[in-house]
Formats: structure tokens, C-alpha cells, sequence
């Protein structure tokens, strides 16, 4: 995956990155929304310093760390991704509640066209918003939307120092064992 340009990354904004879904996926990964340099290359979770990676092989999901390249190899392994917001910023903050809320509702229709056995939301804050559940923790929800049950994990972006990648690692294995 080549490195895009500043001026290209800067194009991005505002563009989609198209979902990682399909039928009998044990886990849908849901970002807030594309990151700019995600949207230049095309790719889920591609920025260098994203944790996204690394914590999902780190916690048993893949048998080795792919790379955001190899996201179309996700479904093999029986994981999704998509995001609550499809349009690409530079920051996940620049993403208004209005937006949450619809993307919510957006997301609420691939679960039910796609049925997911689980729900991974990456970002407590995005999901509080999205969902009107404004004591929602890191863990399981108590409420399925549908037939799909909910687990929200902290956000893998660089900036989320409140998690280091083993804690994220740990957190993304604790939904792996509820498998």
C-alpha cells in the first residue's frame, strides 16, 4: 500500500470507504468514521499508528496481523467493518451527533440485512451518541439491537491514549472468548 501525498490525503475528505460485510459474520467491526488517510488509500483503519490491527491479531481474531490492505480477507475469518458515519475527516470529533444518529439507524438496517452474531463498536462516545445510551461502558451491552448483540471497544486510533495496544488487545480478547 503506497504512502499518499499530502495533497491527496487532503482530497479525501468527505469520501466513502466501502463495508468489509456479508452473510454469517461472527463479529461486524464499526468504526466512528473513515480517517482521512484511511479514505486517500481506500482502506479501513490504514493510518499508520492505528491499533485496530495489531489488537485484532493480538486477541486471536486472525492468525497473523494482516495489514488494511488485506481487509477483503476479513469475511475468511469470519469479521465485517464498516463505520457509523461513511463520509472520511480528519478527526472522528468533526463528526456531528446528527450524523451519529443517523448512521445509527444506517447501521441498525445492514444488522438486519446482514445479521452479525456480534456488534463491535470501537468508540464508547460514538456508540453513547448513536444509540442514546448515555451510561453505555466498554464491554457487553445489555440490549441487542435486533437480533445482534452489542460490544463496545475503546477507539484503536493513536490518539486514544487512555488504551495502550495490550489493554486493547485485552478488551478485543475479552470479545473473542464471548464467542
Amino acid at each position: 500500500m503506497d504512502k499518499p501525498s499530502p495533497a491527496q490525503v487532503a482530497a479525501a475528505a468527505g469520501r466513502t470507504i466501502p463495508d468489509v460485510i456479508g452473510p454469517g459474520l461472527d463479529v461486524l467491526f464499526c468504526g466512528i468514521n473513515p480517517g482521512l488517510w484511511s479514505a486517500a488509500v481506500g482502506h479501513h483503519f490504514a493510518r499508520p499508528g492505528n491499533r485496530f490491527w495489531p489488537a485484532l491479531h493480538r486477541s486471536g481474531f486472525t492468525p497473523h496481523q494482516l495489514d488494511p490492505a488485506d481487509s477483503a480477507t476479513l469475511p475468511e475469518y469470519r469479521l465485517g467493518l464498516t463505520d457509523l458515519v461513511a463520509r472520511a475527516s480528519a478527526r472522528a470529533d468533526e463528526v456531528t451527533y446528527e450524523e451519529l444518529v443517523l448512521g445509527g439507524k444506517a447501521l441498525v438496517t445492514k444488522l438486519e440485512t446482514h445479521r452479525p452474531t456480534w456488534l463491535a463498536v470501537l468508540g464508547v462516545g460514538a456508540y453513547r451518541w448513536a444509540f442514546g445510551t448515555p451510561a453505555a461502558m466498554v464491554g457487553p451491552q445489555p440490549e441487542p439491537l435486533g437480533e445482534t448483540r452489542v460490544w463496545v471497544l475503546p477507539n484503536p486510533s493513536g490518539l486514544n491514549a487512555h488504551y495502550t495496544l495490550d489493554r486493547l488487545a485485552e478488551e478485543f480478547g475479552r470479545l473473542r472468548a464471548a464467542l
